[in-house]
């Protein structure tokens, strides 16, 4: 999941994505925040190329924040074709975070 890929834009990363793209928008100070790259991890790997996890930090990328009105951290956003579908608040443990994305990819 530590890879880290360059895009031109948001909308072109979306777009190109074979999978549903799950993003975190997070910010470094928040501790909740921190906690969910664990969870992450753990979803990721158990949905093993079924999603892309990509994270969007709302302090260097305040207009994408402000586009999707992100009004809580840390919040978990799922894109189908580059459509958001689906908008998570706050921290949930990897079984639960697991099962809801699986009735929605």
């Amino acid at each position: 999941m530590a890879t880290k890929k360059h895009f031109n834009s948001f909308e072109e990363m979306l777009s190109g994505s074979d999978v549903p793209v799950l993003v975190d928008f997070y910010a470094e100070w928040c501790g909740p925040c921190k906690m969910m790259g664990q969870i992450l991890e753990q979803v990721n790997a158990q949905l093993n190329g079924r999603i892309r996890v990509v994270k969007i930090d709302t302090e260097k990328y305040t207009e994408l924040a402000s586009q999707y009105r992100i009004e809580a951290l840390p919040t978990l956003m799922l894109f189908k074709q580059g459509q958001p579908v689906d908008k998570i608040e706050g921290v949930l443990q990897a079984p639960q975070l697991v099962q809801h994305l699986q009735s929605l990819i």
